[in-house]
């Protein structure tokens, strides 16, 4: 046990590592499988609030749960974004009918959600939102489109950045609304296929889709505020998780590698040595930033680090195969729907790494502004 977990970490770990064998495979139907793990508690474990059907745990209990969750085979998750993104939002800024409504839903795996942030021409410029809510009596009228909209095909609710002040600019005027996505003719979702051939990102188009005044969490133009608070609830829990797969995915690259004879090349043995050095140096720097609320450079950091890392994890996986890697597991040419293996999945998807939750370039001006003390980058007029 390389983080010296106590006694009752580990027995923590036995629970879950039992339940887990007994229930997680990886053909479930995820919408199923999100409901069998709020009927057990698992949802909601780093919830700072009980009470809603979760159990809660100890910072070092969720690394034991994510750690063993990783290792299982379980299908990945559908619910992560109500659990881990608006129910801490709620819990900060929610009021206690929200917080009634939503947070039980969430805890028992039964509504599934979306966040709605991103627009063409606001994707890391987050300020430059120009979907709009107008109050109608006792609901907002939102009108829009939002883009890069993850699992929206799936969610039952989407938490929406819209702009309810028309005269206000920027962070100013902005609110935070919980939109239902069943609103046929108000609301349309378009998936975007990938180079994959997947399609896990949507566009969502809101054509006077409607959210109630109650739904409006922070209160009307706290918006920006709340958003950035949900922006900053992710630490090492999932950090230390992710590195799981990492560690998964690397072994599968090296093991080719070795098939192959590509190892022999001293260069890419070199690499993937590196490759190796560089998931530990991450994983301790995870467990040192563990649970930290005082340092505004780490989320940045650590993106910048598995972003890059895994993006070159993926030019490893194709380039230890050699010409083999640009071979489908099937014939393109009749192939429907269009299919990769394993190794080109991770070489395509990972091209996004650096993009997606914030482009490297984001997260370097954010060390530089807000760790170094830089002076600010030149803002257009709007």
């Amino acid at each position: 046990m390389d983080y010296g977990f106590s006694e009752e970490d580990e027995k923590f770990r036995a629970e879950a590592r039992s339940w887990l064998a007994a229930h997680a495979g990886p053909r479930l139907d995820r919408r199923a499988w999100e409901r069998a793990l709020g009927a057990a508690g698992w949802i909601g474990l780093g919830w700072s609030e009980a009470g809603h059907g979760n159990r809660t745990a100890t910072l070092t209990q969720q690394v034991v749960w994510a750690e063993e969750y990783a290792r299982s085979g379980a299908p990945p998750r559908s619910g992560h974004i109500g659990e881990n993104l608006l129910a801490p939002t709620l819990v900060a800024h929610g009021d206690p009918a929200q917080k009634r409504r939503f947070l039980p839903p969430v805890a028992a795996g039964e509504e599934l959600w979306c966040q709605g942030y991103s627009e063409p021409g606001a994707g890391s410029d987050l300020a430059a939102v120009r979907t709009a809510a107008v109050r109608e009596g006792a609901h907002y009228r939102i009108t829009g489109q939002k883009i890069w909209t993850s699992l929206a095909h799936e969610a039952d609710w989407c938490f929406v950045l819209a702009r309810t002040d028309a005269q206000e600019r920027r962070h100013r005027g902005l609110s935070f609304l919980l939109v239902p996505m069943d609103q046929p003719g108000r609301i349309e979702v378009r998936p975007i296929r990938q180079l994959t051939g997947t399609s896990d990102f949507n566009e969502v188009f809101f054509d006077g889709a409607r959210a109630r005044e109650e739904h409006v969490v922070g209160g009307e133009g706290q918006g920006w505020r709340v958003a950035m608070s949900l922006l900053g609830v992710e630490r090492g829990v999932s950090t230390l998780a992710q590195q799981i797969g990492f560690a998964a995915e690397l072994a599968r690259v090296v093991e080719t590698a070795v098939a192959s004879g590509a190892v022999r090349d001293p260069v890419l043995r070199a690499r993937l040595v590196r490759q190796w050095a560089e998931l530990r140096a991450m994983r301790w720097n995870a467990l040192r930033t563990l649970g930290g609320t005082t340092d505004p450079g780490a989320p940045s950091v650590a993106k910048l680090l598995w972003a890059n890392w895994h993006q070159r994890l993926g030019e490893l996986a194709v380039q230890v195969r050699g010409a083999e890697a640009a071979l489908g597991p099937v014939d393109w040419s009749v192939a429907s729907p269009y299919v990769t293996d394993a190794d080109q999945h991770l070489f395509l998807f990972s091209r996004a790494d650096t993009v997606y939750g914030g482009s490297d370039q984001i997260q370097r001006t954010i060390i530089a502004e807000r760790v170094l003390g830089l002076p600010g980058e030149p803002k257009g007029a709007v």
